[in-house]
C-alpha cells in the first residue's frame, strides 16, 4: 500500500493512485495573525461576542459558535489614512515566532510540510479596507488599491521567505473570489489588479517546487484558467451548489487537481442516502482517473453522524480502480 504521502502525489499527477482520501496530509506552520489574532490573542476560537484586532488593525467580533467572526472595522476604510498607516513586518519576531515554535514539533512522517498564506490578496485588502469601499475604489481610486495590494503581497512574500527557510513542501492559502451566482470581481478587474501580485507570491514558490493548494469559494469557472496560469496544483472547495462540476473537472482535467465538491447543505441536513449517492458520484465525475480529494465544500460543525455516512462512503467508493 502506498503511503499517504505517495497516495496525495499521484492524486495531484494524475497517476494512478490507490484510493481517494479527503485532503492532503499536513502539517501546518503558521504565524501569529495568520488566522485574524492579534499580537496579544483574539481569534476566532473565542468566546460568542468577543471583539479584538488583528494585526493589520482591523477590528472583529465573534458572532457565531463554530465559524469565524466577521470583520467590524477596516482602518484603510478612507484612502487619506494610507499615508500614517503602519504596515505589519513579516520579520517582526511576534508573528514569526509561531512559525520557528511551531517547527519545534513537527516529528516528519507520513506528511507534508506546509505554510499556511490565509487571506493572501483580495480578502486582506477588504479586510482592511472594506468590501463595499474597496470594490468601488477598483474604479474610482486605482492607486491606492494597488499600493494596498502590493504592500499585502510585500507581506505575504515576506512569511513565505520564512516557510521556505524551513523547507516547506507545500502551502495552503486562498481568496474567495465568488458568490453562489457570479465572481465578485471581474475577471477583467482581476488580471489587471490581483493577477501581477498574486504571480509574484506564486512564482516564488513554484520556482521552489512549492505544491500550491488554492482556496476560493463561490462560482470559480471563469478564473480556473487564471488559476492553471499561475500554477495552482489543487483548487478547493469547487462548491456544488454555485458551479458545474462537469464544466470544471472538463476544464482542468490533468492540469489541475480539485478537492470538494460535496454540498454543504447536503451534509447539514441530507440523509444517510443522499449524502453517500452525492460521495459516489462525485469520485466517479471528479476523480475517476486521479486528481481529486473528495471533501465538503466549507468546513463548518457537521452532524457528526452525518460525518461517519462521509467517511464510510468515501472509504466505500473511493478505492481504484473504478
Amino acid at each position: 500500500m502506498l503511503s499517504k504521502k505517495e497516495n496525495a502525489l499521484r492524486i495531484l499527477k494524475f497517476d494512478k493512485p490507490e484510493y481517494v482520501m479527503e485532503g492532503m496530509p499536513c502539517y501546518l506552520l503558521s504565524y501569529q495573525g495568520c488566522n485574524h489574532e492579534g499580537y496579544d490573542g483574539g481569534g476566532h476560537e473565542c468566546e460568542i461576542g468577543t471583539k479584538w484586532t488583528d494585526i493589520w488593525g482591523t477590528g472583529w467580533v465573534k458572532g457565531q459558535k463554530g465559524v469565524m467572526g466577521m470583520p467590524a472595522s477596516h482602518p484603510l476604510s478612507d484612502p487619506g489614512s494610507l499615508k500614517n498607516y503602519v504596515w505589519p513586518d513579516p520579520d517582526d519576531e511576534r508573528l514569526i515566532g509561531k512559525i520557528y515554535r511551531l517547527m519545534e514539533t513537527y516529528d516528519g512522517g507520513d506528511r507534508f510540510l506546509g505554510g499556511f498564506n490565509r487571506d493572501p490578496l483580495w480578502e486582506k485588502a477588504h479586510m482592511l479596507v472594506g468590501m463595499e469601499n474597496m470594490l468601488s475604489y477598483l474604479y474610482t481610486e486605482p492607486n491606492f488599491v494597488k499600493e494596498v495590494l502590493s504592500k499585502i503581497m510585500d507581506f505575504q512574500i515576506g512569511i513565505a521567505r520564512h516557510y521556505l527557510k524551513l523547507g516547506i513542501e507545500t502551502v495552503v492559502m486562498g481568496d474567495d473570489l465568488g458568490t453562489q451566482q457570479s465572481l465578485l470581481i471581474g475577471i477583467d478587474l482581476l488580471y489587471e489588479y490581483f493577477y501581477p501580485e498574486y504571480k509574484r507570491l506564486f512564482d516564488l514558490y513554484k520556482q521552489n517546487d512549492i505544491i500550491i493548494n488554492f482556496h476560493s469559494c463561490g462560482y470559480v469557472e471563469p478564473v480556473l484558467d487564471m488559476f492553471m496560469d499561475l500554477g495552482v496544483d489543487c483548487l478547493n472547495p469547487i462548491q456544488a451548489t454555485a458551479n458545474d462540476l462537469s464544466v470544471i473537472r472538463s476544464k482542468t482535467y490533468k492540469k489541475m487537481a480539485l478537492q470538494g465538491g460535496i454540498s454543504t447543505g447536503l451534509l447539514m441536513k441530507g440523509t444517510a442516502e443522499e449524502i453517500e449517492f452525492s460521495v459516489r458520484d462525485a469520485i466517479h465525475l471528479l476523480g475517476r482517473d486521479g486528481g481529486y480529494f473528495c471533501a465538503p465544500d466549507q468546513e463548518l460543525p457537521f452532524p457528526e453522524e452525518n460525518m461517519k455516512v462521509f467517511h464510510s462512503a468515501l472509504e466505500k467508493h473511493g478505492t481504484y480502480p473504478m
